[in-house]
């Protein structure tokens, strides 16, 4: 039994985590506290208390921390059989990672997801403890698995416990229980129950050791009883200092420490019994005594209850033994150790004890880490194969490859979410790079990207700029494109127009040409977009997305975006997942589905900000804001603007500056504010590069042309529907037609311009706007029978879609048409929350659970839950009722769903 003194809040909030997974509604709590605190025994405590419930255990260890998902592995092999039932991504997600199978782990996401799924089915039927001690040292590749599943447990009966120590970050993980010092009088409680201690030297060692738990048991132990009853002093320092186990270590016998120091670096068993014979056979020359063996040595290390034989494994009492171990040693006999070890072990093992044995550059060691650090990436291990790479940089005696290494280590480093990490490792490696050119390139594009993701969007202009490769173009042309710096990619089209024609190059020199008022440009955008069928990847997709913008043909760009955020789910390589969400989220709201929108925003907006890519959080927080003034949500919306517009401004990225911009100006237009609106969209198409952008001047001109309408201002109304006219003169699609005869109806009062958009829109709500201008017009000349029509469809969409403000303004038109009916019955779908929405749209296409999980990095069991929450919600029980009525809504003429 597990007797805890002073502990009762501690244990209270472990216990309330453990019911609420017990009930379903999983989560993580992290236990932080100095060595010794007592982590440890709360863990276990809590263990105990979860009755039925199955635990799962890791603890980090110091010696691993570079073995890329070590710790992953010792959580998840015991639940292994349950893999089958695990989406084929993540299942060979999780297989490569766990060294199952060949291949590779992909994508952190995927992996993370995989890990999750599979604690999912471990959680069947009584629900799970994962327990997480010493996370301070868990490799960074399990780190990212299970703090992904941890951040996504709220619908599993999986409750994730971490201990770690000192101010480590536990990323994601909201709640912490501190865990300090003990209560004076639990301390006094624990030191009676060793046994005569007087209160006065109970008091004393409190004071002494700040009520730690492990300071006060072991030096209790080590005080004579006449200290302990009060009457001789207490020696001053007390025994075993800050580190306790100090004087414990050197009272080993020699063999015995020898052998605690192999066990330090090298745990297993076998290799450190192994090591301890060959490096007790190098001492047997040493004179009479000198002969021992590994076994013996261990012997007199277990008897000194420092350490003990856990399986395969040695464990030390406490990891400050361990410290206490390596204290204890000389750097020269450390290195010595590590040597011994490298010849006994493989792969990864192998490479960084050749490491930790190298004095200066060693070229033998450091190809070896590129090695592991390869094996590491192949299995989804980015942030060890970074710290491998970093390391083998720093042996490398060559300055060109060691700055090859460090560039290498830098993307491995992007890829597992460190940004500051990958930007200080590139920054070095340009340092190193000397005179070789390519090499230089290479770097500065990195460089570019990295800034384009989570810096100056400027800057990256800047440096990537300097490049004359086709790619190096695009990039800086696409950087160009985020700050809103027109001249920029005119210029860098005009040079991409050199190289030979393919898509990449019709697609940025199309562009700048076409933005100036070069006549071949559009026609290299149609040339491009001609060659969509031989396209495969997500940024393909986003370049094709780009030409059609240009063209002036939103809807296509929208089908483009679709088809790259298909791609990036189910690529593998993910990483690129939160930049695509950015453009997905954006298309799904032009196309009037707001809530797909809002889910999809919020997916990217999480994956964003565990990424690191600030940009990216600043490009779903504006298209969240837009979201929020459709729905007539002041506040949200300010507050959404402006936490974008404090990332994008001073980034120069003006393409998210000028969306948080917009949902700024589309919420006064949303509020009937019509003056405020249109003070905001002119200042919005009057900003310059870095804060506004013509894309969202161009996309916003039909909201502007209304503004000005409204205001009473009718030349910058003519103006706005001119400009318009011009951004939109190559478009050929139906939409793009339909909102400028919006605008034309709304400059020069012309009902046959409102019925010729009615007649070309493909966006359902879209067309419930122009839908309730015409009806306003048709009230207000006197003509209420036929404008009743007209207005009834946009109360009804607009109730559909959320979008209260207009639908409130629709419904009191209808009223003054003489039309008090009741409101239209709400559309059964809209019971169901944007998550659950998604789902239900995905169950429509024919997606199985499995494959729904695969494509939203969630588990099965996950999809699962929800369908068994959107069942009993719409009044039906199977998926094939579910897909009629999803079917129904997206039907012509059925108010197109709102997903």
């Amino acid at each position: 039994m597990i007797v805890l003194y002073g502990r009762t809040a501690e244990v209270n909030a472990l216990d309330e985590v453990i019911a609420r997974a017990r009930d379903g509604s999983g989560g993580a709590v992290v236990l932080r506290g100095e060595a010794g605190a007592g982590k440890t025994a709360l863990l276990d405590a809590a263990a105990a208390r979860g009755g039925a419930m199955r635990v799962l255990r890791t603890t980090g260890v110091e010696a691993e921390s570079d073995l890329a998902f070590a710790a992953l592995h010792q959580v998840l092999w015991p639940v292994t059989g349950s893999l089958d039932a695990l989406p084929a991504p993540q299942r060979d997600a999780v297989r490569a990672a766990l060294g199952l199978a060949a291949g590779s782990a992909g994508d952190r996401y995927l992996l993370g997801a995989g890990a999750l799924s599979l604690l999912a089915e471990a959680a069947e039927p009584d629900g799970l403890i994962c327990v997480v001690d010493d996370f301070q040292w868990v490799d960074r590749a399990s780190a990212d698995a299970l703090l992904f599943a941890a951040r996504r447990v709220g619908t599993e009966k999986i409750a994730m416990l971490f201990a770690v120590r000192g101010d480590v970050a536990v990323k994601g993980v909201s709640r912490t229980v501190q865990v300090p010092g003990l209560p004076a009088a639990a301390a006094a409680e624990l030191l009676e129950s060793r046994g005569g201690v007087r209160p006065g030297v109970a008091r004393e060692l409190v004071a002494l050791t700040g009520a730690n738990p492990l300071a006060l048991g072991e030096i209790a132990a080590r005080l004579t009883p006449a200290q302990l009853a009060g009457r001789e002093p207490l020696p001053d320092p007390l025994p075993g200092g800050a580190r306790l186990f100090g004087d414990q270590v050197r009272a080993l016998p020699a063999p015995a420490r020898l052998l605690a120091l192999v066990a330090a670096v090298e745990a297993g068993l076998d290799v450190v019994l192994r090591a301890a014979d060959r490096l007790a056979a190098e001492r047997s020359g040493d004179g009479p005594g000198a002969a021992w063996t590994g076994r013996a040595a261990l012997a007199e290390l277990e008897a000194s209850g420092l350490a003990e034989v856990s399986g395969t494994r040695v464990r030390f009492r406490h990891p400050l033994v361990r410290s206490a171990v390596h204290e204890a040693a000389a750097p020269a006999e450390i290195r010595h150790v590590h040597a011994v070890l490298a010849q006994l072990t493989e792969g990864d093992r192998r490479a960084w004890h050749l490491a930790a044995a190298a004095v200066g550059r060693d070229e033998r060691a450091a190809a070896e880490l590129v090695a592991a650090a390869r094996q590491a990436r192949d299995r989804g291990g980015y942030g060890t194969a970074a710290t491998a790479l970093a390391r083998a940089a720093e042996l490398t005696p060559e300055a060109a490859t060691r700055a090859a290494r460090l560039k290498d280590a830098a993307v491995a480093a992007w890829l597992g979410g460190r940004p500051g990490q990958a930007e200080s490792l590139l920054a070095e490696a340009r340092d190193q790079a000397g005179a070789d050119a390519g090499l230089a390139t290479g770097i500065a594009q990195l460089r570019g990207r990295f800034e384009l993701n989570c810096g100056n969007a400027a800057e990256a202009v800047r440096i990537l700029t300097a490049g004359d490769s086709l790619e190096m173009l695009a990039d800086a042309a696409e950087a160009a494109s985020y700050v809103g710096d027109t001249a920029a990619v005119v210029a860098l089209g005009r040079r991409a127009a050199a190289h030979p024609e393919g898509f990449l190059r019709d697609t940025v020199a199309g562009i700048g040409l076409t933005l100036d008022g070069d006549a071949a440009g559009p026609g290299l955008l149609r040339r491009a977009l001609g060659r969509v069928g031989e396209l495969g990847e997500a940024a393909e997709y986003l370049w094709a997305a780009a030409a059609a913008s240009h063209l002036g043909e939103s809807d296509l760009a929208t089908e483009m975006v679709d088809r790259a955020g298909r791609v990036a789910r189910v690529s593998g390589m993910t990483g690129q997942l939160p930049v695509v969400l950015e453009f997905v989220a954006t298309a799904e709201r032009l196309a009037g589905h707001l809530a797909d929108s809002q889910a999809v925003s919020e997916e990217g907006l999480e994956m964003a900000r565990e990424a690191g890519y600030e940009n990216t959080v600043a490009a779903h927080l504006a298209n969240l804001a837009v979201l929020a003034a459709l729905r007539g949500e002041e506040e949200t919306c300010e507050r959404r603007a402006h936490e974008a517009l404090a990332i994008a401004v001073p980034h120069r990225v003006g393409l998210r500056a000028g969306v948080a911009a917009y949902a700024l100006a589309l919420l006064d237009l949303c509020l009937g504010r019509h003056a405020a609106a249109h003070d905001r969209f002119t200042a919005l198409a009057a900003a310059g590069p870095g804060a506004g952008h013509p894309t969202v001047v161009w996309r916003t001109a039909p909201d502007r042309v209304e503004a000005a309408v409204g205001a009473g201002d009718d030349a910058g109304a003519r103006a706005a529907l001119a400009a318009y006219a011009r951004w939109s003169a190559h478009a050929a699609t139906p939409e793009s037609r339909a909102l400028l005869a919006r605008c034309r109806g709304l400059v020069e009062s012309s009902e046959e311009a409102f019925g010729e958009a009615l007649r070309l829109h493909t966006n359902p709500f879209e067309a419930a706007r122009t839908a309730l201008l015409l009806g306003e017009r048709l009230r207000r000349a006197q003509r209420p029978g036929e404008a009743r029509a007209h207005l009834r469809t946009a109360w009804e969409t607009f109730e559909r879609a959320g979008a209260r403000p207009w639908a409130r303004r629709a419904q009191g038109e209808l009223r003054a048409a003489g039309e008090s009916g009741q409101a239209p019955p709400s559309a059964v779908l809209d019971a169901l929350t944007p998550q659950e929405l998604r789902i239900a749209g995905l169950v429509a296409d024919g997606l199985s659970s499995r494959q729904i999980a695969a494509q939203l990095f969630l588990s099965p069991r996950t999809v699962e839950y929800h369908l068994y929450k959107i069942y009993p919600k719409l009044g039906i029980g199977s998926r094939t009722e579910l897909a009629r009525l999803v079917v129904l809504r997206k039907a012509p003429g059925a108010g197109r769903d709102m997903l």
